[in-house]
């Protein structure tokens, strides 16, 4: 057996598709049209804007009628036949493209329909290989990777709009959650940010309650065909995060950032200003239609909490302290903490 890497346009890989030179092997791979339209949407944005994705793998034989080579599809077809179906006009872009939202392949500039035939794909070509061969490649290189955590896992069983939603609101704020120090860089690549963005969507939808990987999945079910609420999750988040952007950078390097605390802080701004659902977890403080009273009061409260959790100290603010100490995602805890930073937030913490 023997594996070349190679790289070949979209242009290239369209025509073999189209001309059978490249076909799919259902041996390999799963039922087509697994993607739904969002999905779809996303890989293309991304060949646009000119990211790359993880390479596909071909395996290349000899037609014995043609006696012509031809190269099955043995990791990639999803890929390879949503570039093919756009290519054909076949569906448009969706909200997740931004401002190609709602054209066709054949409405784009022509300059971005050019890069889009360019765009070079990394190929690995199987040669002198049976089926066997192939499978034990991939059981071998599957060997020596890490098995898939939660937020993994959810990401690669569901396509809809609620991951969709996930992508989308981290291409906004992904970079603070790394700027600000909430996630370190082998965290994000692990996931977990779409993590972290999901738990403030349980929260908004069910109020302060424990996190489990069950709940979360259940998050992804219920809105993969169609997420009823995105525009009141996005205005919810968005505002919550340009809030603390533009207006709490100093604490930033401190234990508000926590990525606990963090997700309490942005909880409870979301619940000063619009309300979190009663979840029976006792926060017992109405929202009072804002997300902070005064600024200056609001900072040197946050700070005041911050320090006093780095120091664990127990007396003042010893409540929230223990809350703070004691984890991370079950609703007693949190429903301690998420009260404490909305008082902080009204100036109240002193």
């Amino acid at each position: 057996m023997k594996v070349e890497e190679g790289k070949y346009s979209v242009a290239e890989l369209v025509d073999w598709y189209k001309s059978k030179i490249l076909v799919v092997n259902p041996e390999y791979q799963r039922g087509g049209g697994l993607w739904p339209t969002a999905a779809k949407s996303y890989f293309i944005d991304t060949i646009l804007k000119d990211y790359p994705f993880p390479k596909v793998y071909f395996h290349e034989l000899v037609d014995k009628v043609s006696r012509k080579p031809k190269r099955e599809i043995v990791d990639g077809q999803q890929r390879i036949s949503t570039i093919v179906a756009f290519s054909d006009d076949k569906f448009a872009l969706g909200k997740n493209a931004k401002e190609h939202q709602g054209k066709f392949f054949s409405e784009l500039p022509d300059e971005l329909q050019e890069a889009f035939w360019s765009y070079t794909i990394s190929v690995d070509v199987i040669r002198n290989a049976n089926r066997n061969e192939i499978l034990q490649m991939f059981r071998r290189m599957n060997a020596f990777t890490l098995p898939l955590n939660e937020a993994e896992k959810r990401h690669s069983e569901f396509f809809g709009e609620f991951k969709d939603w996930v992508n989308r609101t981290l291409d906004n704020y992904g970079a603070v959650l790394v700027d600000w120090k909430v996630l370190t860089s082998r965290q994000m690549v692990r996931m977990a940010d779409a993590e972290f963005i999901s738990d403030i969507a349980l929260a908004i939808q069910e109020g302060v309650v424990s996190t489990s990987p069950a709940k979360l999945r259940n998050l992804y079910s219920q809105n993969d065909d169609h997420f009823e609420d995105i525009e009141y999750f996005d205005e919810l988040i968005h505002g919550a995060f340009e809030t603390v952007v533009e207006n709490f950078s100093e604490i930033q390097g401190t234990y508000a950032t926590k990525p606990h605390i963090f997700h309490s802080l942005l909880c409870a701004l979301v619940h000063n200003r619009y309300g979190l659902p009663d979840s029976g977890a006792g926060l017992d403080l109405d929202p009072i239609g804002e997300y902070f009273t005064d600024k200056a009061a609001a900072i040197n409260a946050l700070k005041l909490l911050a320090a006093a959790h780095e120091e664990k100290d127990m007396g003042k603010y010893g409540d929230y302290v223990k809350a703070a100490s004691e984890g991370g995602n079950r609703a007693a805890q949190r429903a301690i903490r998420i009260k404490w930073l909305c008082q902080a937030l009204r100036g109240q913490v002193r």
